[in-house]
């Protein structure tokens, strides 16, 4: 996802992608609530819950964060 209001991206995972994007465009999510609307703009689905936590961390990672932005760098040019 990424923040409409300040263009930094947000990576997370859960098992209900529909209803995150809700609750943290309804505020319900604090680290989030100031960052509002925010745009799904990339998901991937793993079989378990393990594998996502593990691609988590790595986006959030260094070298994470540059692999996302070559995967997004169409999509993340158009934002700003």
């Amino acid at each position: 996802m990424t923040s409409l209001k300040d263009n930094k991206l947000y990576i997370g995972y859960t098992n209900n992608l529909e209803a995150r994007l809700v609750e943290h465009n309804n505020g319900e999510t604090n680290s989030l609530k100031g960052r509002r609307p925010l745009k799904l703009i990339f998901y991937e689905a793993l079989p378990t819950k393990e594998e996502a936590m593990v691609r988590e961390k790595f986006y959030k990672s260094g070298r994470g964060r540059e692999v996302i932005k070559i995967i997004l760098f169409k999509t993340l040019k158009t934002l700003v």
